[in-house]
């Protein structure tokens, strides 16, 4: 009855997600509506190598853990682009690398957290032209985990309106994009986690300037779960340079 009565709720839970993202309706607690002003489609931005762009993050409820991430292009070629990302914090040291078929379009990075994964086909983060109503969804696997019964990364996203956004590194036009993403994690024990995740990219810089990341999972032997919550961050951008 226990698992009974969470699969109801994990598929409830489910089902809204999906209603929202098909109807544009009220989004999932905690993330912000994504309609806007009109504005002109986005186009895919023109990268070159030693382009930067640094944010400042928070994730946590009651004890946050803070730090810096810079997102750097390393090099730009036939097999793609390269982004160097460099955490750095009082409790966080890290780097990573992605790759990147072509703007937007991320053969290798991250889609949870900060793990580097293989994705098949690559994960489209961003379809340009970025234009108010569009939308893409995706089934993907990690080429890096075996094959499981519970299925691949579902990825959904959802183009919204311009909004007008201040950060430390200045104001920006910036159109809204919200990511609905069940992930690949599910095991006997628990269904797989759930991300509501909301983007301000900002054609001016080609990059984002803004970024809010909710995510929970159901447990399966827990009566009536009402959810486990995941990430609760935030990122700003605080600076950013363009190569000439």
């Amino acid at each position: 009855m226990h698992n009974v009565r969470s699969l109801i709720a994990y598929v409830a839970a489910l089902a809204a997600a999906s209603l929202t993202a098909a109807c544009g309706t009220a989004p999932l607690a905690g993330s912000p509506m994504i309609a806007g002003a009109a504005g002109p489609p986005a186009p895919a931005p023109a990268l070159r190598v030693g382009d930067r762009w640094v944010y400042r993050a928070v994730d946590g409820y009651r004890q946050k853990i803070t730090w810096d991430e810079t997102h750097e292009i390393g090099s730009i070629g036939a097999d793609g682009v390269t982004v160097t990302v460099a955490l750095r914090g009082p409790t966080v040291d890290f780097t990573r690398t992605e790759v990147w078929a072509a703007p937007g379009v991320v053969r290798s990075g991250a889609v949870y957290e900060a793990e580097t994964d293989r994705f098949d086909p690559p994960l489209v983060r961003y379809q340009f032209p970025l234009a108010t109503g569009a939308g893409w969804s995706q089934q993907v696997r990690d080429l890096d985990k075996p094959p499981t019964p519970y299925g691949p990364i579902r990825f959904n996203a959802t183009v919204g309106g311009y909004e007008t956004v201040t950060t430390p590194a200045g104001t920006f036009d910036a159109i809204k994009i919200r990511y609905l993403i069940q992930l690949d994690d599910e095991t006997f024990w628990r269904y797989p986690t759930q991300c509501d995740y909301v983007v301000w990219y900002a054609p001016s810089i080609g990059a984002m300037v803004r970024e809010q990341k909710r995510s929970y999972h159901i447990e399966k032997d827990v009566e009536a779960s009402p959810g486990v919550p995941g990430q609760y961050a935030f990122y700003e951008l605080v600076s950013f340079s363009r190569a000439r």
